[in-house]
């Protein structure tokens, strides 16, 4: 009775994970007890609910994120309210699925000018991205997606100066070619720095100082990358353009007067200047037709000389 029987084994063993055939051979395993939806289905590929590296959870989500009419919130805050999973653990199932092609999270701007971030929920993904998981389906054909050119929009328009002055549009150029110190994000290209040089050019002959304008440009940037710097630059100078600087008129007293060639008075031979026509000094011409201007002392005339 105390004898142990080597040839037993010491527990039951299971069938290998990798040879679910040993089970069917048994006559157990699963069965499938099917009724055709006719209505509120989504059809899920194989290749995520058999894959091989993806978590259950992964693939759980990945489901429910199929299934999610456009337009529902799909973000960790909406599933972690949705589902008794935490945000750490939805938030690593996301990245399963985001690492494996069967999801994207893009970020975009609204009309309003606000970054949203939308994630896009891929029921096949491409094959150059990730080929699917081995599972023994045949591959489904896939029609190469068309190719999409991209045409890149026009700058907006920016403010035209008064003047075309080269040493005005060089300040507006240097200027330009310096914002990449105060961001990198500015580095602007020659075509761009072309286009905006008008509009930096249109606030500095409004008074504006150079200072003030590098200010006006780079302070209060959003903290995401810069898809086109150029036209965010040429929306801030049309917007925030300052007004004109008040009005000036140029008063006579701002022009000097002319200075006239010295010449001797034929009156009285004394030294002053007057145009050419004039051939007299102020006093001889005020004694003109009357008494003979006063000579002043110690003046010796010329022709005595």
């Amino acid at each position: 009775m105390d004898t142990e029987n080597t040839s037993a084994p010491p527990r039951a063993q299971s069938a290998p994970a990798d040879n679910p055939t040993r089970t069917r051979r048994h006559g157990g395993g699963i069965t499938h007890d099917n009724t055709r939806h006719t209505t509120r289905f989504v059809v899920i590929g194989n290749h995520l609910v058999q894959h091989k590296e993806l978590s259950l959870l992964a693939i759980g989500l990945s489901c429910h994120l199929q299934s999610l009419p456009a337009g529902a919130g799909a973000d960790i805050k909406s599933l972690a309210a949705r589902f008794p999973e935490g945000p750490t653990r939805i938030a690593a199932a996301l990245r399963e699925l985001e690492a494996h092609g069967y999801l994207r999270r893009e970020r975009h701007r609204t009309e309003t000018g606000r970054i949203v971030t939308r994630t896009v929920s891929c029921n096949q993904p491409h094959a150059s991205r990730r080929e699917p998981a081995d599972t023994g389906c045949p591959p489904a054909k896939r029609t190469p997606a068309p190719q999409r050119h991209t045409v890149q929009k026009a700058l907006p328009a920016v403010p035209q100066p008064s003047s075309t002055a080269p040493a005005l549009l060089q300040t507006a150029t240097d200027l330009l070619a310096t914002l990449r110190r105060h961001d990198p994000r500015l580095l602007l290209s020659a075509t761009d720095t072309a286009h905006l040089v008008p509009g930096v050019a249109a606030w500095l002959e409004r008074d504006v100082a150079p200072g003030a304008v590098r200010h006006a440009l780079t302070i209060g940037l959003p903290d995401e990358p810069l898809r086109r710097p150029a036209a965010l630059l040429a929306h801030r100078l049309t917007d925030r353009l300052p007004p004109p600087p008040p009005f000036r008129t140029q008063s006579a007293a701002a022009v000097p007067p002319p200075r006239h060639p010295l010449q001797n008075c034929e009156g009285c031979d004394r030294g002053f200047r007057a145009p050419e026509t004039e051939d007299r000094c102020r006093d001889c011409r005020t004694t003109a037709g009357g008494a003979p201007p006063r000579t002043p002392p110690g003046h010796v005339p010329s022709h005595t000389r």
